[in-house]
Protein backbone atom coordinates (compact mmCIF):
# COMPACT_ATOMS: atom_id res chain seq x y z
CA UNK A 1 0.00 0.00 0.00
CA UNK A 2 2.30 2.14 0.64
CA UNK A 3 4.59 1.74 -2.22
CA UNK A 4 1.46 2.15 -4.01
CA UNK A 5 0.74 5.55 -2.69
CA UNK A 6 4.83 6.48 -2.92
CA UNK A 7 4.10 5.85 -6.79
CA UNK A 8 0.77 7.72 -7.04
CA UNK A 9 2.70 11.35 -5.14
CA UNK A 10 5.78 10.52 -7.19
CA UNK A 11 3.42 10.23 -10.89
CA UNK A 12 1.29 13.69 -10.08
CA UNK A 13 4.35 15.02 -8.74
CA UNK A 14 5.94 14.20 -12.49
CA UNK A 15 2.62 14.91 -14.26
CA UNK A 16 2.31 18.51 -12.42
CA UNK A 17 6.05 19.11 -13.59
CA UNK A 18 4.97 18.55 -17.24
CA UNK A 19 1.70 20.48 -17.24
CA UNK A 20 3.69 23.45 -15.23
CA UNK A 21 6.56 23.02 -18.22
CA UNK A 22 3.66 22.94 -21.27
CA UNK A 23 2.32 25.77 -19.79
CA UNK A 24 5.27 28.11 -19.57
CA UNK A 25 6.06 27.03 -22.89
CA UNK A 26 2.48 27.87 -24.32
CA UNK A 27 2.98 31.46 -22.49
CA UNK A 28 5.99 31.82 -24.05
CA UNK A 29 4.86 31.38 -27.10
CA UNK A 30 2.20 34.03 -26.61
CA UNK A 31 4.69 36.63 -25.36
CA UNK A 32 6.72 36.10 -28.29
CA UNK A 33 3.58 36.24 -30.75
CA UNK A 34 3.22 39.53 -29.41
CA UNK A 35 6.66 40.36 -29.64
CA UNK A 36 6.46 39.57 -33.37
CA UNK A 37 3.42 41.39 -33.89
CA UNK A 38 4.65 44.51 -32.05
CA UNK A 39 7.45 44.55 -34.41
CA UNK A 40 4.90 44.47 -37.61
CA UNK A 41 3.34 47.17 -35.91
CA UNK A 42 6.28 49.58 -34.68
CA UNK A 43 7.74 49.04 -38.08
CA UNK A 44 4.37 50.56 -39.59
CA UNK A 45 4.65 53.20 -37.34
CA UNK A 46 8.37 54.11 -38.18
CA UNK A 47 7.24 54.45 -41.75
CA UNK A 48 4.35 56.81 -41.08
CA UNK A 49 6.61 58.93 -38.76
CA UNK A 50 9.36 59.30 -41.15
CA UNK A 51 6.86 60.85 -44.20
CA UNK A 52 5.24 63.39 -41.16
CA UNK A 53 9.06 64.32 -39.89
CA UNK A 54 9.67 67.96 -40.67
CA UNK A 55 12.20 68.69 -43.26
CA UNK A 56 15.05 67.12 -41.90
CA UNK A 57 13.34 63.55 -42.59
CA UNK A 58 14.40 61.27 -45.16
CA UNK A 59 13.42 61.84 -48.78
CA UNK A 60 9.82 60.55 -50.16
CA UNK A 61 11.57 60.24 -53.69
CA UNK A 62 14.22 57.98 -51.76
CA UNK A 63 11.39 55.71 -50.44
CA UNK A 64 9.56 55.55 -53.54
CA UNK A 65 12.60 55.07 -55.41
CA UNK A 66 14.16 51.98 -53.06
CA UNK A 67 13.65 48.61 -53.50
CA UNK A 68 13.83 47.00 -49.94
CA UNK A 69 13.12 48.45 -46.98
CA UNK A 70 14.84 47.19 -43.10
CA UNK A 71 13.23 48.50 -39.86
CA UNK A 72 15.70 47.82 -36.46
CA UNK A 73 12.92 49.44 -33.57
CA UNK A 74 13.99 50.47 -30.43
CA UNK A 75 17.48 50.14 -29.55
CA UNK A 76 17.78 50.80 -25.94
CA UNK A 77 18.94 54.14 -24.42
CA UNK A 78 23.06 54.63 -23.82
CA UNK A 79 23.61 51.21 -25.23
CA UNK A 80 27.32 50.40 -26.08
CA UNK A 81 27.13 48.46 -28.79
CA UNK A 82 30.44 46.40 -29.07
CA UNK A 83 29.86 42.71 -31.31
CA UNK A 84 27.04 40.56 -30.45
CA UNK A 85 23.16 41.21 -31.63
CA UNK A 86 21.73 44.54 -30.59
CA UNK A 87 18.53 44.55 -32.57
CA UNK A 88 15.63 43.11 -34.16
CA UNK A 89 13.50 44.23 -36.96
CA UNK A 90 12.53 43.31 -40.21
CA UNK A 91 13.15 43.50 -43.92
CA UNK A 92 10.28 44.08 -46.75
CA UNK A 93 11.57 43.61 -50.59
CA UNK A 94 9.22 45.49 -53.60
CA UNK A 95 8.17 42.91 -56.31
CA UNK A 96 8.47 43.09 -60.36
CA UNK A 97 4.71 44.60 -60.08
CA UNK A 98 5.79 47.38 -57.53
CA UNK A 99 3.76 45.78 -54.98
CA UNK A 100 5.67 45.03 -51.24
CA UNK A 101 6.17 41.66 -50.49
CA UNK A 102 5.77 39.49 -47.47
CA UNK A 103 8.06 40.54 -44.44
CA UNK A 104 10.89 38.34 -43.70
CA UNK A 105 12.43 39.05 -39.60
CA UNK A 106 16.11 39.56 -39.13
CA UNK A 107 18.52 40.42 -36.54
CA UNK A 108 21.21 43.22 -36.60
CA UNK A 109 24.52 42.66 -34.89
CA UNK A 110 27.70 44.21 -34.74
CA UNK A 111 30.95 42.60 -35.62
CA UNK A 112 34.78 44.04 -34.37
CA UNK A 113 32.90 48.05 -34.24
CA UNK A 114 31.37 50.01 -31.66
CA UNK A 115 28.67 52.57 -31.76
CA UNK A 116 27.36 54.31 -28.78
CA UNK A 117 23.70 55.28 -29.11
CA UNK A 118 23.08 57.75 -26.40
CA UNK A 119 19.69 59.45 -25.21
CA UNK A 120 16.37 58.08 -25.92
CA UNK A 121 15.65 54.79 -27.38
CA UNK A 122 16.68 54.82 -31.48
CA UNK A 123 15.75 53.26 -34.22
CA UNK A 124 17.32 51.87 -37.46
CA UNK A 125 15.88 52.42 -40.70
CA UNK A 126 17.62 50.82 -44.15
CA UNK A 127 16.69 51.84 -47.45
CA UNK A 128 18.00 49.24 -50.27
CA UNK A 129 18.61 51.17 -53.14
CA UNK A 130 19.71 48.89 -56.20
CA UNK A 131 19.50 45.40 -57.07
CA UNK A 132 22.78 44.23 -55.84
CA UNK A 133 21.77 45.35 -52.25
CA UNK A 134 18.22 43.35 -53.05
CA UNK A 135 20.54 40.40 -54.13
CA UNK A 136 22.72 40.68 -50.66
CA UNK A 137 19.20 40.86 -48.87
CA UNK A 138 18.71 37.12 -50.81
CA UNK A 139 21.58 35.56 -48.50
CA UNK A 140 20.27 35.03 -45.03
CA UNK A 141 23.66 36.69 -43.47
CA UNK A 142 25.68 39.51 -44.73
CA UNK A 143 27.86 42.24 -43.28
CA UNK A 144 27.19 45.61 -44.24
CA UNK A 145 30.26 47.79 -46.05
CA UNK A 146 31.58 44.30 -46.34
CA UNK A 147 29.32 42.43 -48.83
CA UNK A 148 27.32 45.30 -49.84
CA UNK A 149 28.02 48.93 -49.31
CA UNK A 150 26.72 51.41 -46.87
CA UNK A 151 26.42 54.92 -46.57
CA UNK A 152 25.01 57.29 -43.86
CA UNK A 153 21.36 58.74 -45.74
CA UNK A 154 21.18 61.95 -46.74
CA UNK A 155 18.94 64.07 -44.19
CA UNK A 156 16.35 65.95 -46.04
CA UNK A 157 13.72 66.97 -48.64
CA UNK A 158 16.21 67.85 -51.28
CA UNK A 159 18.03 64.89 -52.89
CA UNK A 160 20.71 67.12 -53.70
CA UNK A 161 22.01 67.52 -50.35
CA UNK A 162 23.39 63.75 -51.21
CA UNK A 163 26.81 63.06 -51.93
CA UNK A 164 28.11 61.09 -54.79
CA UNK A 165 29.01 58.26 -52.40
CA UNK A 166 25.72 58.00 -50.98
CA UNK A 167 24.07 57.91 -54.40
CA UNK A 168 26.06 55.13 -55.49
CA UNK A 169 25.84 53.05 -52.29
CA UNK A 170 23.54 49.99 -52.28
CA UNK A 171 22.42 50.88 -48.84
CA UNK A 172 21.21 54.26 -46.75
CA UNK A 173 21.59 54.27 -43.48
CA UNK A 174 19.85 56.19 -41.04
CA UNK A 175 19.14 56.57 -37.37
CA UNK A 176 15.81 58.12 -35.38
CA UNK A 177 16.09 59.23 -31.80
CA UNK A 178 13.19 61.55 -30.23
CA UNK A 179 11.91 62.16 -33.52
CA UNK A 180 15.22 63.89 -34.97
CA UNK A 181 16.65 61.96 -38.29
CA UNK A 182 20.33 61.89 -39.14
CA UNK A 183 22.43 59.57 -41.18
CA UNK A 184 24.49 56.41 -39.50
CA UNK A 185 27.25 54.49 -40.58
CA UNK A 186 26.91 50.86 -40.05
CA UNK A 187 29.95 49.55 -41.89
CA UNK A 188 30.83 46.52 -39.56
CA UNK A 189 27.14 45.38 -38.72
CA UNK A 190 25.52 42.16 -40.08
CA UNK A 191 22.00 41.54 -41.26
CA UNK A 192 20.77 38.32 -41.06
CA UNK A 193 17.84 36.26 -40.73
CA UNK A 194 15.65 35.75 -37.20
CA UNK A 195 14.78 31.73 -37.72
CA UNK A 196 13.20 32.30 -34.11
CA UNK A 197 10.41 35.46 -35.56
CA UNK A 198 9.69 33.43 -38.73
CA UNK A 199 9.06 30.28 -37.69
CA UNK A 200 6.18 32.07 -35.58
CA UNK A 201 4.78 33.72 -37.98
CA UNK A 202 5.00 31.50 -40.72
CA UNK A 203 5.51 28.14 -39.28
CA UNK A 204 8.64 27.39 -40.11
CA UNK A 205 12.43 28.33 -41.09
CA UNK A 206 11.73 30.74 -43.57
CA UNK A 207 14.78 31.79 -46.34
CA UNK A 208 15.72 35.24 -46.99
CA UNK A 209 15.48 34.49 -51.09
CA UNK A 210 11.62 33.67 -50.36
CA UNK A 211 11.28 36.90 -49.03
CA UNK A 212 13.37 38.90 -51.78
CA UNK A 213 11.34 36.70 -54.58
CA UNK A 214 8.10 37.31 -53.08
CA UNK A 215 7.36 33.39 -52.57
CA UNK A 216 5.55 32.94 -49.23
CA UNK A 217 2.09 34.52 -48.37
CA UNK A 218 1.56 38.28 -47.35
CA UNK A 219 0.20 37.41 -43.75
CA UNK A 220 -2.91 39.34 -42.07
CA UNK A 221 -0.82 40.03 -39.36
CA UNK A 222 0.99 42.82 -41.63
CA UNK A 223 -2.01 44.60 -42.47
CA UNK A 224 -0.81 48.10 -40.84
CA UNK A 225 2.56 47.63 -42.52
CA UNK A 226 1.15 47.07 -45.71
CA UNK A 227 -1.28 50.02 -45.75
CA UNK A 228 1.36 52.05 -44.36
CA UNK A 229 3.92 50.99 -47.42
CA UNK A 230 1.61 51.56 -50.34
CA UNK A 231 0.38 55.62 -48.81
CA UNK A 232 4.12 56.63 -48.24
CA UNK A 233 6.32 53.97 -50.27
CA UNK A 234 4.42 52.94 -52.98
Amino acid sequence: MRHWLCATAAGLLLGGSFVTGQLAAEAAVIKLDGKVQARLNRSAQILTEIVRAPDQGISPSLLRQCGGLVFIPGLKKGALIVGGQFGRGLMVVRQPNRQWGPPGFVTLGGGSFGLQVGGQSSDIILLVMNRRGIEKLASNKFQLGVDASVAAGPVGRNLKAGTDIQMQAEILAYSRSQGVFAGISLEGATLQVDDEANKVLYGRAVASREVVEGTLPRPREAARLYTALRRYAG
